[in-house]
């Protein structure tokens, strides 16, 4: 049973326009073509230790900029609009899954959160240090890049190699300074920390890549295996 973060947001569908809580079906996918049960996980704070409970992992999902506030920085012009009860949900849902040493995978936003837990710092507009980033090739369009990884790390046996030619990538931030315990082990052309984990754990990795949308399945694989291995 892994554990999808999901958000709440306005949405519409047939006659309907109202606040919905959703999740880009192609994580759902991903996961149960790698053989777990996915379960969506709505933003609610108050119920994170019954979801916990009932989960082998957990996956944290792509989103929103990270609440500045929750590394103590001042929102940038370009960091979107904070959700407090996501932050907070997953947050909880991950300080929870680390302290019963559950499988975690976290994307994206979801890597992010869990340097921001750790007492990281997040660069809020990497165009503002590099000049260009090809995080994304606009808005809603995926841009491509090859990434290096770190030999002998967590990362490098689930995916089976060192070097990935073309990831998917969808980021406007990255991460700045490193959260206790975490180590960085991927990494970008232009330098971008694309990976960190956690070697104190039996299986916690963020990407800030997006494997659901990729032909690489090798990810979601190791997340369902660790998972059934600590269950």
């Amino acid at each position: 049973m892994i554990g999808l973060s999901a958000y709440s947001v306005p949405a519409r569908w047939g006659v309907w326009d109202t606040e919905a809580v959703l999740l880009p079906r192609a994580y759902v996918d991903a996961v149960a073509a790698a053989g777990g049960v996915p379960v969506v996980l709505p933003p609610l704070p108050q119920l994170i230790r019954q979801m916990v409970d009932r989960l082998d992992g957990l996956l944290l999902a792509g989103g929103p900029d990270v609440a500045p506030a929750r590394y103590g920085a001042e929102p940038g012009p370009h960091t979107q609009p904070s959700q407090p009860d996501r932050d907070a949900a997953e947050l909880g849902l991950l300080s929870a899954a680390v302290s019963d040493r559950r499988p975690v995978l976290a994307i994206c936003r979801g890597m992010q959160l869990l340097n921001v837990a750790r007492g990281g710092t997040l660069i809020q507009h990497l165009p503002d240090v590099l000049g260009e980033h090809d995080g994304s090739a606009g808005p809603g369009q995926y841009g491509t890049h090859p990434i290096k990884v770190a030999e002998g790390s967590r990362l490098a046996r689930a995916l089976g190699r060192t070097a990935l030619d073309s990831v998917p990538a969808y980021h406007h931030q990255g991460v700045d300074s490193l959260g206790a315990g975490l180590v960085a082990c991927a990494w970008a052309p232009d330098g971008v920390v694309e990976a960190v984990e956690d070697p104190a754990l039996p299986f916690c990795v963020g990407v800030q890549w997006h494997p659901e949308v990729g032909v690489d399945a090798s990810l979601f694989r190791a997340l369902v295996a660790a998972a059934r291995e600590q269950r």
